[in-house]
């Protein structure tokens, strides 16, 4: 039945970059411990089925999570309710005193998408287009001005990873060595920041050709939703980051809908927060991640959020 809906809805839908919005849609007899739960929740809301979450899922999985004044199981701890009254933001809260279950929470399904064709034909044509609008931009680069190593400083390198025609870096910033590692030739040779570019499929080959504690900075613009073996390309982040190397991954709601995981598609903001998170914590030798909204204008422009860590001075 999933294969057919995902069928129909290719034939109705464009592939275009779009609003990643949070409606879950779970097969109830699949997870049956979470039957009255869902039973409960369809009762007091219509939920429209925009895609067949089969694995767990990061609202559910949020049940064995405990956070500060959460409550935790038993409680009335879920990602959609743990939002604390008076914060800045629930993205920013979310990563706040988490207790990491011992295992990895998600399934393989978790990782599965709408469009399991090969990627490479999905980027096969440059797309030299921005995916998040200007204001939401802006306040990405100007997160970068602060964070980055300066510009022209000896022995830095970055890696700007699922790299494209642009990264968003701050107007004239330059390194001796600054890699983007994309999809589309095309669109890596447009961009003027790099002085050198990687053609690689992580989902098909996470291993990053690159040394042991090669780079000082890792960034990865809205595409950290796309990774299906995220696990293994953070562990492959650590090792070839520097110790107290800073990683960055940063998102928004938008994406191509049919090749974003569908533990994404199926969850909202604070949600994916907590989900990169994780890849951090369990890919290990990383600082605790932390998580910062960058959101120019609220309910205006493109909200914009940063998941970030650094690896252990000791890994």
């Amino acid at each position: 039945m999933a294969s057919r809906l995902a069928a129909t809805l290719h034939q109705r839908l464009p592939i275009l970059a779009g609003v990643c919005t949070a409606s879950v849609a779970f097969t109830v007899d699949s997870v049956p411990r979470f039957s009255k739960s869902l039973k409960k929740l369809k009762g007091k809301r219509r939920v429209v089925p925009r895609r067949l979450l089969l694995g767990l899922g990061a609202s559910f999985w949020a049940q064995f999570v405990s956070m500060s004044g959460s409550g935790g199981i038993g409680g009335k701890f879920l990602v959609a309710s743990a939002r604390q009254q008076g914060a800045s933001s629930p993205v920013e809260q979310i990563l706040k005193n988490v207790e990491w279950p011992e295992q990895f929470p998600f399934k393989e399904e978790d990782f599965q998408r709408f469009d399991e064709t090969p990627d490479s034909i999905f980027y096969e044509g440059p797309r030299f287009v921005t995916h998040i609008d200007d204001q939401a931009i802006a306040a990405l680069t100007k997160y970068y001005s602060k964070v980055f190593p300066p510009s022209n400083t000896a022995g830095v390198s970055i890696l700007d990873m699922c790299s494209s025609w642009v990264s968003h870096f701050p107007a004239g910033y330059k390194q001796d060595r600054v890699v983007g590692l994309g999809m589309n030739e095309e669109e890596l040779k447009r961009n003027p920041v790099l002085t050198e570019h990687v053609v690689q499929d992580l989902n098909v080959n996470p291993k990053l050709p690159f040394e042991d504690n090669s780079f000082d900075v890792i960034t990865n613009v809205v595409s950290v939703d796309y990774l299906t073996k995220p696990i293994d390309v953070f562990k492959e982040m650590c090792r070839i980051l520097k110790p107290g190397g800073l990683a960055i991954m940063s998102f928004s709601n938008r994406c191509f809908w049919t090749k974003a995981i569908s533990i994404w598609t199926s969850t909202g903001d604070a949600d994916h927060a907590l989900i990169v998170g994780s890849y951090f914590h369990y890919a290990g030798g990383f600082e605790p991640p932390q998580a910062v909204d960058i959101s120019p204008n609220p309910g205006r422009s493109d909200p914009m959020y940063i998941v970030y860590s650094r690896k252990l001075s000791t890994a």
